[in-house]
């Protein structure tokens, strides 16, 4: 770890990750890749009992905003993550697939958190990869607008509604 950098993990906050492909390369500029890296990133959150607050894909680089894992610690559980998309996704000639390290901020009030979800999500805007937000598939914008479910399970209202109602609904009190 770098000199000076200091994580704070364990401390029930949301974390404002971002890692980027091996210098700023855009590996991740395919749909395939992008479909890889929501599926592994699901399988990783449900591995390592973590929640998914938003994201999204860049074709460079990647934003996360995410709870603490239940199992393991939150660097493990994102080394996991990065390794195996990289497996999968490494083509013949590829040094490396990621640059090392990621950057990590706590998110402590409920402003951060919305001021993070919304940097994400109009991120592809900022670029000119698209001009609204929705138009970006590789992002839990649409979830946050129209409670759609993709292929990551993301930790919202829409969410809690959804689960609330499957309570119900099993135990016959609708």
């Amino acid at each position: 770890m770098p000199r000076g950098l200091v994580r704070y993990q364990k401390s029930g906050n949301f974390h404002f990750i971002t890692f980027s492909c091996y210098r700023r390369q855009p590996l991740l500029n395919r749909v395939a890749a992008y479909r890889v890296f929501e599926h592994e990133l699901e399988a990783v959150r449900l591995s390592y009992g973590f929640v998914v607050a938003g994201y999204v894909l860049m074709p460079e680089h990647v934003h996360l905003l995410v709870g603490e894992p239940l199992a393991s610690s939150l660097s493990v559980a994102l080394q996991v993550l990065k390794q195996n998309i990289s497996r999968k996704l490494m083509q013949q000639g590829d040094v490396r697939f990621w640059q090392r390290r990621y950057y990590d901020f706590n998110v402590h009030s409920e402003f951060k958190r919305l001021e993070k979800l919304s940097y994400m999500h109009h991120n592809p805007v900022r670029r000119g990869l698209v001009t609204k937000p929705e138009d970006w598939p590789w992002s839990s914008y649409v979830h946050y607008a129209m409670g759609r479910m993709g292929a990551v399970e993301i930790e919202s209202e829409w969410t809690a509604r959804r689960r609330e109602a499957n309570t119900l609904l099993l135990s016959g009190h609708m």
